[in-house]
């Protein structure tokens, strides 16, 4: 069965000074129709550099991105990206910041009575119709957050992608709106790829985490599988087995099985520099 989105052999080095970097390692992942997908892994391992590749944001050195049966050469209005800050316009209202977006992809397809009517509904979708003539400047940082996932899902994208999202909010703020995009997840059912530091978040929120190796390159470690009924209740798992299974699991991965990798790789250094230094001496 061919997957919704597929990622396959994706390599990324970049080039400064005339000195390469390996940041991606042949990445491959499939990911079907309506999955939530979490990527995590340590700062530097390259996560928003593959999201960035479906995004189109970024060229592979190599590899190909494939959505829907099409290659993914550039941006597109069929992936939205929501950024850890929130990128709204000052100048712009709530309502005008999702408008813009709204009359940008639909401006042929729908009427002005029919972009207005989807661009309140979205704001509406995000608990927000009450702040639609309000600025940027004049909401709070959680707020601000929900405009730009109201924005990003009135684009009607196939795949949305989140660069965490929630990572700058406090907890409480971060706790209400994981327990919006669940929410408005499991009514849209749409497609999602987000990149998270957080393993209680990843695990909360994801059908299948993608846990990466550190760089330099990086790629996929291991794939956990999220079995958890949805709707998912954040109390309630706190105290269920297999959440906490899921998210021993990750750090296990995290913390333990990455460290010894990296002593692996160190040690096979150590005595490939041994030979060097004997013919030498």
């Amino acid at each position: 069965m061919t997957p919704y989105l597929s990622i396959e052999h994706v390599e990324k080095r970049f080039e400064r000074n005339g000195v390469s970097s390996h940041v991606l390692s042949d990445i491959n992942l499939r990911v079907e129709r309506g999955e939530y997908i979490s990527i995590i892994g340590h700062s530097g391992c390259g996560k928003s550099t593959v999201l960035n590749i479906v995004a189109g944001l970024i060229d592979s050195s190599s590899g190909v991105v494939i959505l829907d049966g099409k290659e993914v050469r550039d941006p597109g209005p069929d992936r939205s990206l929501v950024f850890q800050n929130h990128s709204l316009l000052p100048w712009l209202t709530v309502y005008e910041n999702v408008a813009l977006a709204v009359d940008k992809v639909f401006k042929r397809s729908k009427s002005r009575a029919e972009r207005k009517e989807w661009t309140l509904r979205h704001l509406d979708m995000v608990n927000m119709s009450h702040a639609l003539h309000k600025r940027p400047s004049e909401i709070s940082g959680g707020m601000k957050q929900r405009v730009g996932i109201a924005r990003a899902l009135a684009m009607e994208p196939k795949v949305l992608l989140l660069d965490e999202p929630f990572g700058a909010l406090d907890a409480l703020t971060r706790a209400h709106l994981q327990d919006e995009v669940m929410r408005i997840q499991g009514e849209l059912h749409n497609t999602v790829m987000m990149i998270t530091h957080d393993v209680d978040e990843a695990v909360l929120l994801s059908d299948r985490i993608v846990m990466m190796t550190n760089g330099p390159s990086a790629t996929i470690g291991e794939i956990l599988h999220i079995d958890l009924p949805r709707p998912r209740n954040r109390i309630a798992l706190a105290n269920d087995p297999r959440y906490n299974q899921y998210r021993q699991a990750v750090l296990s991965f995290l913390y333990e099985k990455q460290r010894k990798v990296e002593d692996l790789g160190q040690r096979r250094q150590s005595s490939d520099s041994k030979p060097q230094a004997q013919a030498r001496a």
